[in-house]
């Protein structure tokens, strides 16, 4: 049974440590909680922790230290399936979500994984392709898309399972302007939580609320988005 979702954050990390085997600490005692419907960016340089981060929020990592709670219920090996169903992931390299002969059967294999009538999965695969306007591709393989269309589909697959959270992983990386702008109205136009590691900070002042800062495993600023964004200090640190 699942926690009640008004009572808890959507997501929260309490003093979360992680050690990948054979290397030093990728997270070092990380504490923050996302409330419901926030929209969270999280920016730090090449290795800092935050695609290691998100893979802790729906359970592909479990920390070595300190707890990860999705609305209330720890992620840990016994609740993995109910966290799942919570949190929507869109991994950087699209080709890592895409793998059924078609567009639409890729759409659908989540809705059909939870048992749904034909009827729901249909609905839901019609309403996924429409969010991200992807409703043309239906029938191509995603091998034959481009990188664009690749990232709207993986995202597609992931709106149709309904998901409270979406964990999205650098989604503008290598798109063309138009995708770009799409992409982020398409995710603005969304009610999920979401937290988002990228290092397009045009798209993090214009779809997140808040922004968190990662430097080697360990939160360094934390706050407004846009005023974390126009930090001249955090801007050099990041690269600007």
């Amino acid at each position: 049974m699942f926690y009640e979702m008004n009572s808890h954050p959507d997501i929260e990390f309490r003093q979360v440590r992680y050690g990948y085997a054979g290397g030093g600490e990728a997270l070092r005692g990380i504490s923050f909680a996302v409330e419901r419907g926030t929209k969270v960016a999280l920016l730090g340089p090449n290795g800092a922790g935050k695609s290691t981060l998100l893979l802790h929020t729906n359970g592909l990592l479990l920390a070595s230290a300190g707890e990860v709670l999705v609305a209330g219920l720890p992620v840990e090996s016994k609740s993995l399936a109910q966290v799942r169903r919570r949190v929507g992931m869109v991994f950087q390299n699209p080709d890592d979500q895409l793998f059924m002969p078609t567009v639409e059967e890729d759409v659908a294999f989540g809705p059909m994984n939870m048992g749904l009538p034909t009827d729901e999965v249909e609905s839901r695969v019609a309403a996924a392709m429409r969010a991200v306007g992807a409703e043309g591709l239906r029938k191509r393989s995603p091998m034959q898309l481009s990188g664009g269309q690749k990232r709207a589909v993986a995202l597609a697959t992931v709106l149709s399972m309904q998901p409270d959270i979406l964990v999205l992983d650098e989604p503008t990386s290598n798109l063309d302007g138009r995708t770009r702008r799409s992409l982020i109205d398409t995710m603005a136009s969304l009610s999920a939580t979401c937290l988002i590691a990228t290092h397009d900070l045009g798209m993090a002042r214009a779809l997140c609320d808040r922004a968190i800062v990662l430097d080697e495993g360990r939160i360094v600023a934390d706050g407004v988005c846009c005023d974390i964004t126009d930090n001249m200090e955090i801007l050099s640190f990041l690269g600007y």
